[in-house]
């Protein structure tokens, strides 16, 4: 189900990290959370990279000289050097839009997984909310089981 190129165990590959930052930075400065939070909109959640993938690459790129980083507040927003625009501009069809093939690997499976994950989660919030302390622990005991539904669902593999 979720085949592609780039992997022999099965499951698709992520979108190219690297080719998003830099497409993503040609935009506008941005800090490692924006850019995470971008990918994951931009592939409708289908993409979510860690930040120990973003901040790694965005370590690599400074030290090749592509991005700069400058200290905001908390953090450090990263915006693309000189070198770093030529670069894209020589690269821009290389580069694509990771995002997109992220997303479209996905389908409407996965997106409706989604969907539904996140309704889940609303409803979880309102019994926080509006539930009593007894209905509170009986989602909570539904939720655990769902849980362990899904990991077992992967474990099997293909043949269930």
């Amino acid at each position: 189900m979720w085949g592609g190129p780039g992997r022999r165990d099965g499951r698709r590959a992520r979108g190219d990290v690297r080719a998003a930052v830099l497409v993503l930075l040609e935009e506008q400065p941005r800090n490692g959370y924006q850019l995470i939070q971008e990918l994951t909109e931009r592939s409708h959640e289908a993409w979510r990279p860690s930040p120990g993938s973003i901040y790694p690459v965005l370590q690599q790129l400074e030290d090749e000289g592509l991005v700069q980083a400058s200290a905001t507040g908390t953090g450090r927003t990263y915006e693309l050097t000189d070198a770093g625009r030529t670069f894209v501009a020589e690269q821009r069809e290389q580069l694509g839009r990771p995002w997109e093939d992220a997303a479209a690997g996905d389908g409407e499976t996965a997106r409706t997984l989604m969907r539904t994950a996140r309704d889940v989660v609303l409803a979880a919030r309102q019994v926080i909310v509006a539930g009593s302390p007894a209905q509170a622990s009986a989602a909570t005991t539904i939720l655990t089981e769902t849980r362990r539904s899904l990991y077992e669902i992967l474990a099997k593999g293909d043949e269930a």
